[in-house]
């Protein structure tokens, strides 16, 4: 009897989605199971995320253009649909778990059509367009923040809070004791901005670095993600100043710098929340003001009322201001120390395992299901069959 186990991991092309859906691939694997990802073009730009996971391209596109873009847009998403719709029925696929982001809304859509189950794992403290479009129809609903914002009441008695699957690298790093700071150590800096880095750090950061005293500029060592077109002129920032700074678009051994960094720049997107408070880093978040539903704010308040780091809005993010914040956190370091302890009671370093066995909780009713192709011998002969034995009496 042939059955649909098969695993598919539907993920928008965003490292917040990318990164959770690739750990539970890895744990999904790691049980035996088998596992596959569809993504848009966009999902396979993080070097190395994908290297051994099987996973499938499909076109995407966003609806929230108007117009004529938006006429195209459905056209488009009818075309994905049905490139999903193929790709579930080849892999004979038995459970999609959606992560959100547009790109996943075909694989959900498809899972629908075929009436194949399906979990929705959320990383915001906001339910996402996505989600919430499938969240009436999904087993179970996968939260990472307690509560979540904007989740339908037909969903509400099927939700989890599981936390935000992260890599094991990461995982390995709460273990760790936080860096020791002294007056003869340097005080190492980690900047991220998301996927792709983001401009408004490449304007603020160096120029706020540069207002330090010069005995702290001296012990400061950066490691900033940033945009390409702006690699020159902040290394240029930092050159002038005679401080230590790595710069790139994207960084493959983010865990090592992770370990090594004393605070932590950044917006506040989930995925890089759920990185810091497992890491148990302290953060100086600064959320990105257009976001939808301005989720990362909402993303941002808990660790802030932990007192796990420190907020600071995107209107008020100037080199003046963060210059004065970072001059009193490093003349006190006793504050970073507290802060990364309060970030690592918030962490949930086994939302992987959670996540992977909700997953698994469906998989036995599936495996006992046999291919819908497949018709059971039954008792009593099909007609044609019992008149063809009355013909040869």
């Amino acid at each position: 009897m042939r059955t649909r186990t098969h695993i598919l991991l539907a993920a928008g092309g965003t490292g917040g989605h990318m990164f959770p859906a690739a750990a539970l691939a890895r744990e999904l694997k790691r049980r035996g199971r088998s596992v596959s990802l569809l993504t848009d073009q966009r999902g396979l730009r993080y070097p190395g995320l994908l290297r051994d996971i099987d996973h499938e391209v499909i076109s995407a596109v966003s609806l929230s253009s108007g117009g004529i873009d938006r006429i195209k847009g459905w056209l488009l998403l009818a075309k994905s649909i049905h490139e999903a719709v193929r790709f579930l029925r080849r892999k004979r696929v038995g459970m999609v778990v959606g992560f959100g982001g547009y790109p996943a809304l075909p694989g959900l859509a498809a899972a629908r059509l075929l009436r194949i189950p399906f979990v929705l794992h959320e990383q915001n403290s906001v339910l996402g367009r996505v989600n919430r479009l499938f969240a009436a129809s999904a087993k179970s609903l996968a939260l990472s923040f307690q509560p979540t914002a904007r989740v339908p009441p037909r969903a509400q008695d099927r939700c989890a809070v599981t936390g935000n699957p992260v890599r094991q690298e990461i995982a390995k790093i709460g273990k760790d004791p936080y860096p020791a700071i002294s007056e003869s150590r340097m005080l190492r800096l980690l900047i991220v901005g998301g996927s792709q880095g983001a401009k408004v750090f490449s304007d603020i950061v160096p120029q706020a670095i540069s207002l330090l005293p010069a005995a702290q500029r001296q012990r400061i060592q950066v490691t900033q993600q940033c945009r390409q077109e702006d690699i020159e002129r902040v290394a240029k920032i930092y050159h002038a100043f005679s401080i230590h700074a790595e710069i790139a678009p994207f960084f493959k051994d983010l865990p090592d710098r992770l370990r090594w960094a004393h605070l932590v720049i950044s917006r506040a997107g989930a995925t890089t929340l759920a990185e810091v408070t497992t890491a148990g880093r302290p953060a100086l978040l600064v959320p990105l003001s257009i976001a939808t539903d301005d989720h990362q704010r909402s993303n941002a308040e808990a660790l802030i009322a932990s007192g796990g780091g420190w907020l600071i809005l995107e209107t008020e993010f100037t080199s003046a201001n963060l210059a004065k914040k970072l001059i009193k956190l490093f003349a006190k370091p006793h504050e970073l120390r507290t802060a990364s302890k309060a970030a690592l009671e918030l962490a949930k370093p086994d939302a992987t395992k959670r996540l992977a066995e909700i997953v698994e909780a469906f998989l036995p009713k599936l495996e006992k299901s046999a291919d819908p192709a497949f018709k059971p011998k039954t008792k009593n002969p099909p007609a044609h069959q019992a008149r063809k034995k009355r013909v040869r009496a």
